[in-house]
């Protein structure tokens, strides 16, 4: 069974920066796309970035600019570098394949928490 992992969150102040860490074990990392979702309070979850295999990423347009997704296939890793936060992207963190969250369980996610 695929477990996912999520680590690295926490509470930082705007403009702040945090990065977040997804462990994949399983042996389906190295052929399929990730992707970090988030799900803010009381609001459905939603992607926030993908990456496939050979590295082409792509971003939703309120974190375009400010976030970077990345990998590392031969430890089954995937990150998100999330620079310039602002309150709005406080939530809780996931990964999953991506753009369709085909694992399951999820993991238990990471929190992030951006203050005024």
């Amino acid at each position: 069974q695929v477990q996912l992992v999520e680590s690295g969150g926490g509470l930082v102040q705007a403009g702040g920066s945090l990065r977040l860490t997804c462990a994949v074990s399983g042996g389906i990392f190295s052929i399929s796309a990730m992707g970090w979702y988030r799900q803010p309070p009381r609001k459905q979850r939603e992607l926030v970035a993908t990456i496939t295999r050979d590295g082409h990423t792509n971003y939703g347009d309120s974190v375009k600019g400010r976030f970077t997704i990345s990998r590392d296939n031969a430890k089954n890793m995937v990150y998100l570098q999330m620079n310039s936060l602002k309150p709005e992207d406080t939530a809780v963190y996931y990964c999953n394949t991506g753009p369709v969250p085909l694992l399951n369980p999820w993991g238990q996610g990471t929190q992030v928490t951006v203050s005024s």
